[in-house]
């Protein structure tokens, strides 16, 4: 992004106490989906703000549990929130809803149509979990597979071993989405999803459109090409949270929720700043 004397002051956030905290038109699109207190047991004593705070904060900065500044609850109450909330998949759910108003805001139907899949292979530590080694990014870790909507926004994700290829990564992905954006059966993708192995996938789960866009074979250097860019970038969109600068989580769960939580923080703000502007 070009700053300028006009962009800038959109997204500068000193007001703020952490430049990760919601203001209050992001924690006005957050706080409806929130869950509402429970009935029974002990009454809730925390506010729910300063716990969606606290994890944006990790998340954003990427420090430890036991680093949480004091200024936030306690950090086992808030990894308490984060383990219980990845469990139910809350940020996965309200990822569905804000993608769904992101695209009533710019005057699209709430669920796409089309979508474009690609994967990163990112590095792990020595917290254990699910790894593999990817030969063609020569990378030992994970994989972060993701399909987007034709704008950018984050429609679903998985994450597994980085020696599972595209091709075979791809089929999971589709699937766990099919039930929430039941009318998205066209995906661009790119040359590594190529091949008979994924079209006879897709055609044993219903009705999919497939369509690969390759690099030119007589391209140097950087080539921008249609569609597949929109997809690298959301992942640089993601990137830019240090808590996704490698995955630190010894459980795959955790690391899609990680990976859901940056895309919220994404959308929310993008949704509060065109509602006050």
């Amino acid at each position: 992004m070009v700053w300028s004397e006009i962009t800038r002051p959109n997204y500068e956030r000193k007001e703020l106490r952490y430049a990760s905290d919601t203001t209050e038109a992001e924690w006005a699109v957050l706080s409806p989906h929130l869950p509402s207190p429970c009935q029974r047991g002990r009454p809730r004593k925390v506010d729910l703000r300063t716990i969606v705070n606290a994890i944006l904060y990790i998340a954003t900065t990427g420090c430890q549990w036991r680093m949480l500044p004091k200024e936030f609850p306690a950090w086992t109450t808030v990894q308490g929130y984060f383990y219980r909330w990845r469990d139910d998949g809350f940020w996965s759910t309200i990822n569905h809803h804000l993608v769904g108003a992101a695209r009533e805001a710019m005057g699209r139907e709430a669920s796409p149509t089309a979508g474009v899949i690609d994967s990163q292979s990112v590095k792990t530590t020595e917290a254990g979990g699910p790894r593999g080694y990817d030969a063609g990014k020569c990378t030992k870790g994970r994989k972060r597979h993701i399909l987007t909507d034709t704008t950018g926004f984050l429609v679903a994700a998985i994450v597994h071993a980085a020696d599972v290829q595209d091709r075979d990564g791809a089929p999971m992905l589709l699937a766990s989405m099919r039930q929430t954006h039941p009318w998205l059966r066209h995906v661009f993708a790119d040359g590594g999803y190529a091949g008979p192995k994924l079209e006879t996938a897709l055609r044993a789960m219903g009705e999919w459109t497939l369509e690969i866009i390759k690099r030119s074979d007589t391209a140097k250097g950087f080539e921008l090409l249609p569609r597949r860019w929109v997809v690298e970038r959301t992942i640089a969109w993601l990137n830019r949270n240090r808590r996704l600068a490698k995955d630190f989580e010894a459980t795959l769960e955790s690391a899609l929720a990680w990976l859901m939580i940056a895309s919220v923080k994404l959308l929310s703000r993008r949704i509060a700043r065109a509602s006050t502007t």
